[in-house]
Order: C-alpha cells, then structure tokens, then sequence
C-alpha cells in the first residue's frame, strides 16, 4: 500500500555515556564534540630542545671562568695603564732635570757677577731677576750658604777645620742645585766649628727629688 507521507530517515542513538549502564564499568574515554585533545607529549622532541638550550645557553661554572677572565683582564689593562703613566711621568721629571743642569753654569756665573755687585741695577739684573723667577717656577732651588749646618749628603767638603764636634760650612766655593727632591750638584764647601751654643743643650736632671 503506497501512502502520501514522505519516508523519514533512520535515527541513530548515541550512547556518550562514559559509564556503562549494564556492567557500571568506565568505558574507553574517546573524545566527545566539542572536547579540546591535546597533542601527546613529544619525548623525543623535548629532548632535542633541551640539548640546545644546553648548549647556546653556558653553564654557572662556563660563566664564573669567562667572569675570572674579563676581571682577569681588566686588572692588567689597569696595572700597564699605571705603570705606563708613571713611567711617562718619571721620563718627563728625567728630560726637566736633565735640561735645568744645563744651566747651572749660567747660575754661578750670575752668582760671581752678584759678589762683585754687578746685579745692583741695570740689565744684568732685570735678566738675572727673570731667569731667577723661571728657575723657581721650575723647581729649581740652589743650597748652601755660610753657617748651614754640615751634612755630608749635600755638601762635598774640600778642607775640615777644628775638632769637627759642632762642623758648619766655612766658605761656600760652589752652590747646589735640586731640582725638586733630586740632587743635581752637591755644594761645594770648606767646614769648620761653629758656635757650641747653637746646638742645644740637654737639661740636667732634677736629683733633689719631691718632698
């Protein structure tokens, strides 16, 4: 018998319970629609990651041996930064001295034209003032004069007179010269006793005692 009315399509029912309803047992967990599977976990590719994060990062002892180095390093730039400053320091100090020993001969000849009274007026003095005023800006100071005490690390004595217990310079031949705390020429001199007074004399000690 033919009827009017359309076939229907077949319904299919799907049992998503994860619990059978018959034997209450879990069934195997098959992702449902609309659930979010997750990739499983590549070992292999975890480990291939983990190599090269070994490698370009360097381990704490890789670091703490570049660290040593770099302030190995830096300690040495500084130690030849310091010698070679104070060896350009000490070869500047070398050609200044070396260059005012030139013209100590200049100073004694001013020196004699001073004894003479050759230096009272005129241009030798206006000469001799700035040559003075240049030798000082540099350093350079002559020593020596009559009545000093003697000190056999400045003065080169020609001729000792009396028993030498209180030694003064006598006669001054030739002045030194020190360019800062270096010895350019020593004195020459002649030495003699001074005044015993001049050297001080110790207390005599008091033997009364306290009452």
């Amino acid at each position: 018998m033919t009827s009017g009315t359309p076939e229907q399509e077949p319904v299919t029912v799907t049992d998503k319970r994860r619990i059978d309803p018959e034997t209450f047992e879990v069934r195997d967990a098959e992702p449902l629609e609309g659930d979010v599977v997750e990739p499983a976990p590549d070992s292999e590719g975890d480990a291939e990651l983990a190599a090269e994060a070994s490698v370009e990062a360097p381990g704490s002892d890789e670091l703490a041996e570049r660290t040593a180095d770099l302030q190995r390093v830096t300690a040495e730039y500084a130690n030849y930064r310091r010698r070679s400053d104070s060896q350009r320091t000490a070869a500047v100090e070398e050609a200044k001295a070396s260059v005012a020993a030139k013209f100590l001969d200049v100073l004694d000849d001013l020196d004699r034209a001073r004894a003479h009274g050759d230096l009272e007026s005129g241009p030798l003095k206006a000469m001799s003032d700035k040559l003075t005023t240049v030798f000082d800006s540099l350093g350079l100071a002559g020593f020596g004069a009559e009545g000093d005490p003697f000190d056999p690390e400045l003065h080169e004595a020609v001729q000792m007179e009396g028993d030498g217990n209180h030694p003064v310079l006598g006669t001054v031949l030739r002045k030194g010269y020190r360019y800062n705390e270096r010895i350019l020429r020593h004195a020459m001199v002649t030495v003699t006793d001074g005044d015993p007074s001049d050297t001080p004399q110790d207390k005599p000690s008091d033997e009364s005692g306290a009452e």
